[in-house]
Protein backbone atom coordinates (compact mmCIF):
# COMPACT_ATOMS: atom_id res chain seq x y z
CA UNK A 1 0.00 0.00 0.00
CA UNK A 2 2.71 2.48 0.39
CA UNK A 3 3.20 2.11 -3.30
CA UNK A 4 -0.22 3.61 -3.91
CA UNK A 5 -0.59 6.11 -1.33
CA UNK A 6 3.02 7.59 -2.68
CA UNK A 7 3.04 9.80 -5.71
CA UNK A 8 4.69 8.76 -8.73
CA UNK A 9 8.04 10.91 -8.32
CA UNK A 10 9.02 10.84 -12.21
CA UNK A 11 5.73 12.29 -12.97
CA UNK A 12 5.60 14.56 -11.05
CA UNK A 13 8.75 15.88 -11.45
CA UNK A 14 8.20 16.12 -15.19
CA UNK A 15 4.90 18.31 -14.79
CA UNK A 16 6.93 20.76 -13.02
CA UNK A 17 9.85 20.92 -15.04
CA UNK A 18 7.62 21.56 -17.77
CA UNK A 19 5.55 24.04 -16.48
CA UNK A 20 9.50 25.61 -15.58
CA UNK A 21 10.46 25.09 -18.80
CA UNK A 22 7.19 27.27 -20.34
CA UNK A 23 7.38 29.73 -17.65
CA UNK A 24 11.34 30.26 -19.20
CA UNK A 25 9.96 30.26 -22.41
CA UNK A 26 7.45 32.85 -21.84
CA UNK A 27 9.81 35.09 -19.77
CA UNK A 28 12.20 34.43 -23.10
CA UNK A 29 9.97 35.51 -25.61
CA UNK A 30 8.49 38.69 -23.46
CA UNK A 31 12.43 39.43 -23.28
CA UNK A 32 13.05 39.03 -27.33
CA UNK A 33 9.55 40.89 -28.12
CA UNK A 34 10.85 43.71 -25.12
CA UNK A 35 14.00 43.46 -26.78
CA UNK A 36 12.87 44.13 -31.00
CA UNK A 37 10.46 46.81 -29.98
CA UNK A 38 13.70 49.00 -28.37
CA UNK A 39 15.61 48.48 -31.43
CA UNK A 40 12.60 48.84 -33.65
CA UNK A 41 12.02 51.91 -31.58
CA UNK A 42 15.09 53.12 -31.58
CA UNK A 43 15.71 52.39 -35.68
CA UNK A 44 12.67 55.28 -35.58
CA UNK A 45 13.52 57.63 -33.47
CA UNK A 46 16.82 57.73 -35.34
CA UNK A 47 15.05 57.99 -38.65
CA UNK A 48 12.73 60.52 -37.32
CA UNK A 49 15.65 63.14 -36.01
CA UNK A 50 17.89 62.35 -38.96
CA UNK A 51 14.53 63.29 -41.40
CA UNK A 52 13.88 66.63 -39.14
CA UNK A 53 17.17 67.26 -38.98
CA UNK A 54 18.09 67.36 -43.04
CA UNK A 55 15.12 69.37 -43.38
CA UNK A 56 13.40 66.03 -45.37
CA UNK A 57 9.97 67.54 -45.68
CA UNK A 58 11.44 70.42 -47.59
CA UNK A 59 12.35 67.70 -50.49
CA UNK A 60 8.06 67.11 -51.24
CA UNK A 61 8.41 70.79 -52.76
CA UNK A 62 9.56 72.38 -55.54
CA UNK A 63 11.02 75.13 -53.66
CA UNK A 64 14.96 75.65 -54.93
CA UNK A 65 16.12 75.92 -51.99
CA UNK A 66 16.08 72.90 -50.67
CA UNK A 67 18.39 71.49 -53.21
CA UNK A 68 20.73 73.62 -51.41
CA UNK A 69 19.80 71.67 -47.79
CA UNK A 70 23.04 69.29 -48.72
CA UNK A 71 26.12 72.39 -48.42
CA UNK A 72 27.48 70.53 -51.91
CA UNK A 73 24.75 71.98 -53.71
CA UNK A 74 25.21 75.67 -52.61
CA UNK A 75 27.31 76.58 -55.35
CA UNK A 76 24.92 75.06 -58.14
CA UNK A 77 21.59 76.73 -56.37
CA UNK A 78 23.73 80.29 -56.00
CA UNK A 79 24.54 80.09 -60.16
CA UNK A 80 21.21 79.05 -60.76
CA UNK A 81 20.27 82.48 -59.21
CA UNK A 82 22.10 84.17 -61.92
CA UNK A 83 21.50 82.40 -64.95
CA UNK A 84 19.19 82.38 -67.81
CA UNK A 85 16.26 80.46 -66.37
CA UNK A 86 16.12 81.14 -62.91
CA UNK A 87 13.12 83.18 -63.49
CA UNK A 88 11.44 81.00 -65.48
CA UNK A 89 12.18 76.88 -64.08
CA UNK A 90 13.01 75.54 -60.70
CA UNK A 91 15.23 72.35 -60.43
CA UNK A 92 12.77 70.19 -60.73
CA UNK A 93 11.38 71.72 -64.02
CA UNK A 94 14.89 70.46 -65.86
CA UNK A 95 15.92 67.75 -63.73
CA UNK A 96 12.96 65.78 -63.16
CA UNK A 97 10.61 64.07 -65.63
CA UNK A 98 7.56 66.37 -66.07
CA UNK A 99 4.80 64.32 -64.52
CA UNK A 100 3.13 60.93 -63.20
CA UNK A 101 5.22 58.05 -61.59
CA UNK A 102 8.22 58.39 -63.50
CA UNK A 103 8.78 61.48 -61.62
CA UNK A 104 7.91 60.53 -58.46
CA UNK A 105 10.31 57.23 -59.10
CA UNK A 106 13.08 59.88 -60.27
CA UNK A 107 13.21 61.78 -57.45
CA UNK A 108 12.77 58.81 -55.09
CA UNK A 109 15.96 57.39 -56.62
CA UNK A 110 17.75 60.74 -56.42
CA UNK A 111 17.04 61.11 -53.20
CA UNK A 112 17.85 58.15 -51.87
CA UNK A 113 21.60 57.85 -53.74
CA UNK A 114 22.19 61.55 -52.59
CA UNK A 115 21.28 60.59 -49.00
CA UNK A 116 23.62 57.43 -49.34
CA UNK A 117 26.37 59.61 -51.11
CA UNK A 118 26.24 62.11 -49.07
CA UNK A 119 25.96 60.66 -45.72
CA UNK A 120 29.34 57.99 -46.80
CA UNK A 121 30.78 61.49 -48.22
CA UNK A 122 31.20 58.88 -51.58
CA UNK A 123 29.92 61.41 -53.71
CA UNK A 124 31.69 63.16 -56.52
CA UNK A 125 33.67 66.84 -56.88
CA UNK A 126 32.61 67.99 -58.94
CA UNK A 127 29.32 66.73 -58.70
CA UNK A 128 27.88 65.92 -62.17
CA UNK A 129 24.41 64.59 -63.71
CA UNK A 130 24.31 61.08 -64.43
CA UNK A 131 23.21 59.07 -67.64
CA UNK A 132 20.03 59.12 -66.46
CA UNK A 133 19.64 62.39 -65.16
CA UNK A 134 21.25 63.81 -68.42
CA UNK A 135 18.37 62.21 -70.42
CA UNK A 136 15.74 63.51 -67.99
CA UNK A 137 17.46 66.89 -68.71
CA UNK A 138 17.29 66.54 -72.50
CA UNK A 139 13.82 65.55 -72.27
CA UNK A 140 12.78 68.66 -70.60
CA UNK A 141 14.71 70.86 -72.64
CA UNK A 142 13.35 69.59 -75.79
CA UNK A 143 10.07 69.37 -73.98
CA UNK A 144 9.66 73.48 -72.97
CA UNK A 145 11.41 74.24 -76.74
CA UNK A 146 9.43 72.15 -78.74
CA UNK A 147 9.50 74.38 -82.03
CA UNK A 148 13.08 75.39 -81.42
CA UNK A 149 14.47 71.66 -81.23
CA UNK A 150 12.39 70.26 -83.94
CA UNK A 151 13.65 72.80 -86.24
CA UNK A 152 16.94 71.89 -85.21
CA UNK A 153 16.27 68.06 -85.69
CA UNK A 154 15.07 68.16 -89.40
CA UNK A 155 18.21 66.75 -90.37
CA UNK A 156 18.77 64.16 -88.21
CA UNK A 157 17.43 60.21 -88.73
CA UNK A 158 17.31 59.27 -85.62
CA UNK A 159 17.96 60.44 -81.53
CA UNK A 160 21.62 59.37 -82.13
CA UNK A 161 22.23 61.69 -84.31
CA UNK A 162 20.57 64.45 -82.59
CA UNK A 163 23.04 66.95 -81.01
CA UNK A 164 22.32 67.65 -77.14
CA UNK A 165 20.87 70.72 -76.21
CA UNK A 166 23.94 71.19 -73.44
CA UNK A 167 26.50 70.72 -75.93
CA UNK A 168 26.22 73.99 -76.88
CA UNK A 169 24.03 75.54 -73.79
CA UNK A 170 25.99 74.09 -71.21
CA UNK A 171 25.75 77.56 -69.18
CA UNK A 172 21.90 77.87 -69.22
CA UNK A 173 20.90 76.50 -66.16
CA UNK A 174 23.76 77.07 -63.90
CA UNK A 175 25.80 79.79 -65.37
CA UNK A 176 28.65 77.88 -65.67
CA UNK A 177 29.62 75.11 -67.75
CA UNK A 178 27.95 71.84 -66.60
CA UNK A 179 30.14 69.73 -68.39
CA UNK A 180 27.23 67.66 -69.98
CA UNK A 181 27.93 67.99 -73.42
CA UNK A 182 31.38 66.24 -74.54
CA UNK A 183 33.75 67.18 -76.68
CA UNK A 184 32.89 70.00 -79.42
CA UNK A 185 33.12 68.65 -82.56
CA UNK A 186 36.26 70.37 -84.79
CA UNK A 187 35.10 73.53 -85.69
CA UNK A 188 36.96 75.69 -88.12
CA UNK A 189 37.72 79.02 -86.62
CA UNK A 190 39.91 81.71 -86.45
CA UNK A 191 42.54 80.30 -84.14
CA UNK A 192 43.04 76.81 -85.78
CA UNK A 193 43.10 78.03 -89.58
CA UNK A 194 46.41 77.50 -90.79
Amino acid sequence: MALQTQPSEPAERLQQGSESTGYHRAVGRRRLRVLLAGCVGALLGIGAYTFRYAEGLSYFSTEPSACANCHIMQSQYQSWGRASHHTVAVCVDCHLPHAGLRKLLAKAENGYRHSKEFTAQTFAEPIFVQAAGQAILEENCRRCHTELTAALDSGAHSAKDRVRCVHCHSMVGHGEPARLGGPLPYVRTTRNVP
